[in-house]
Parts: structure tokens; sequence; C-alpha cells
């Protein structure tokens, strides 16, 4: 894991530095008193988001996206915020960082300085750990809406930041003893070669050891430019696997499913919380996903607030549309934001606003909670009634998240 955020941090370096000297500019006394006055005049609050919104990851920076704005549209329906007695409405501002790191720098500084936002929602774990590196610095301090599930991003403690989604490494021993009991200890291993399925197969092998597990050949394929995946996974069966590690995006990781029911695997898979089997399902049928373990689509969740939620989102952006983690967990994330501005009383000062996230987290209102969160723990990372599943016989088996 080292080696991998050293090597974020290396290539980053340049362009945050040009990011910080934009910030030394913004910070001569016109620039400053441009900038303050536009947000103590303005009637709305702006939320950053940098994102990928173009290339291969563009459906997954869109879906993080959707969730901001449907909960900005859901305030500002409402009449906006209740800041100090004052109506306050929300405006999202979105900018294409193409999933590099360098232009998430570039871009959290051009939407602090230039567009007003004091939070600033990024969906990967390398441009989070870019902002790191200057979002309690400066002129002007900001907060990161981080969704990511890599725990390395919390390894610095950040103050100004909320990590959104679990960390994965909590997801590697409750899902290897679901697919360990219920299909045995011989795991074979097809994950992806970028580097998040590298730490993720990295930890996940480790906890399956640790278990009285037995890892097997590792057959790592490119899941985003390889298109047949039956030669790696003749490979990973020849070895005679109960289960098969996989994941990447949905769609590959639907395909090596395929392949693998095709050669007549009978065993169960465990999916890195990368790839939905809610997307997957809609690529192969569900009975091929039998044995299958990972993260409950919303959809089932045993949760009183997630069917409303469901029906406003395809209402607003069409009936096949998945309402995804991305877009659920993001929008309970600005609704967390909203209340624990109302809370504190600003919008402008990003450490009264992180003071009253807990209690925002608490008492965060039904309809404004999908998930159910109940609270921020200790390094701010948001903690919900999380769920994970294995499919059986076709259906999705909620099972509690411990």
């Amino acid at each position: 894991m080292k080696m991998v955020i050293d090597e974020i941090r290396k290539t980053t370096r340049r362009r945050v530095l040009i990011a910080a000297a934009v910030a030394a500019v913004m910070a001569l006394p016109g620039a400053t008193l441009f900038a303050g006055n536009a947000a103590e005049a303005a009637d709305s609050a702006v939320i950053g988001y940098s994102g990928p919104l173009s290339g291969g990851a563009a459906l997954y920076g869109r879906n993080a996206l959707r969730g901001l704005e449907m909960a900005a549209d859901d305030v500002n329906a409402a009449g906006g915020m209740d800041i100090g007695g004052q109506k306050v409405k929300l405006e999202i501002q979105s900018l294409d960082d193409r999933y590099l790191p360098n232009e998430t720098a570039v871009n959290a500084q051009r939407l602090v300085y230039q567009n007003g936002a004091r939070i600033v929602f990024i969906p990967h774990s390398g441009g989070i750990l870019a902002a790191q590196g200057f979002n309690t610095k400066g002129p002007q301090k900001f907060i990161i809406g981080a969704y990511t599930s890599e725990p390395a991003i919390l390894k610095q403690g950040n103050p100004l930041q909320m990590m959104i989604p679990p960390r994965y490494n909590a997801l590697f021993k409750p899902y290897a003893e679901a697919a360990m009991s219920r299909f045995g200890k011989r795991l074979g291993m097809i994950p992806g070669t970028h580097a998040y399925a590298k730490e993720w197969t990295k930890g996940f092998s480790a906890t399956w050891k640790e278990m009285g597990g037995e890892v097997l050949t590792d057959n790592a394929v490119d899941y985003r430019t390889t298109t047949d995946f039956s030669g790696a996974v003749a490979k990973a069966l020849s070895e005679k696997p109960d289960v098969l590690f996989i994941g990447g995006p949905s769609q590959p990781t639907a395909l090596i499913v395929q392949a693998a029911r095709e050669q007549g695997f009978k065993g169960g898979f465990v999916i890195m919380d990368q790839a939905k089997p809610e997307e997957m399902d809609n690529i192969v049928p569900i009975e091929m996903m039998n044995g299958l373990v990972g993260n409950l689509p919303l959809e089932y969740y045993p949760s009183k607030n997630a069917p409303a939620f469901i029906k406003k989102y395809q209402e607003k952006y069409g009936a096949n549309e998945e309402a995804v983690a991305e877009i659920g967990l993001n929008y309970t994330a600005l609704m967390v934001f909203v209340r624990a501005m109302e809370l504190a009383g600003t919008t402008e000062d990003p450490e009264k606003i992180m003071g009253a996230l807990a209690e925002a987290s608490k008492t965060l209102p039904a309809d404004r909670n999908p998930y159910e969160l109940t609270g921020v723990d200790a390094e701010n990372n948001m903690a919900s009634a999380f769920q994970m599943t294995v499919v059986e016989n076709g259906k999705y088996v909620p099972l509690p998240f411990k």
C-alpha cells in the first residue's frame, strides 16, 4: 500500500505545487476580499465536485455527481438550508478530472478560490490524497467529501475530511466468513491489475490465509482492456477452487462470472466493492451469480427509507436506472453536511461545520437518510446500517455487517 500511495504523491506533487501557487495568488488582499464578499453576499452555498466525467470511469463519476445533485435539488425544493434564520440554497459546481489526481488538485483549488466552495467532493483515493496536501492550509481551508473505501486516506488524520463509504479492509473478514462457510477454503484468484485491485487482493488474501484458507495462483488480468476472460478463468479453475476472488468494474466482473459458469464452476464468488451486483445482474442472469458475496444493493436493504429514495431517483432519471451506492451514499453525505451547516450556523467556516458533524449525522431526517446513517466514527467515517449480501437461489439475501 505504501508504494501505491508514494507513487500517487510523486505524480501529483508538481501539479499540487502549481495549485499552491494559485492559492498564493488568491491570498492577495484584493483576491481574498473579492472571494469573501461574494460568499457573504450570496444566498447560495457552492458545493464542489471533482471526479471522472469522461473516459472509462465516467459512469462512476456521473453516479457520484447525481447523488449530490439530487440532494441539492431536494434541499432547494424545500426552501433551502436554514443558516441563522436565513434561507440559503445549494449550488453544485462540477469539474472533470478524468480520474487523474494532478487534475483533481487543480480543480479543487479552482472550486474553492474561483467558485467559493467550502466543501469539495472527490470520488477517488488518488485525488483525495492530492487534495489532502493543501485543504487544511493556505488562505482558505476546505472540507473534503471523500468517496472512497481506501483506508489509506485516513492515515494522515486530516481534520477537514469525511470518509463516506465503509473502508474496504473492514469487509475482508465478513466476506471471507460468508464464502468459506458455504463453499470451502480453496480460493482461486482472478483480480484486476489496477492499483485499487492490487491492494484489495493483498489484504483479502492475507485475511483468507489467517482464517485457515488456502490462496491459489494469482491469475490477475486487466479488467479495463480484456474482453475475453476464458483463458484466465480456465487457469484458475484448473486448481479446483471452492471460491473465486474477482472484481473490478461491474461489466467485466459479470463476464468472468459467466465464463466460470460456462466452464462448469459450481462454487462461490467474492467480489470487490468496486463491482455492483445490481449492475452485474443486468449483464448475466442472476442465477449465474448464486453464491456471490458482495455489497447488498440498496433496493434490498431492510430500510424503511430506501424504497422512497429509489422511487424518487427513478422518477427523476428513468425507471431502468439503478440507484447504486455512489448515488445513495453521496446523497446522504451531502445531507449530513447540510444538517451540519445548519447546526453550526455557517456555510463558510470548515472547522465549525466539522465540529457539528457528529450531531448532524445522528439527527438526519429519515427522508434524507436512505442508508440509515447512525453517526460518524472517531475518524469521521460515516457509520450506517451497512449490509452485505450472498446470492442464493437467484435472490439477494441480506447479511448484517459486523
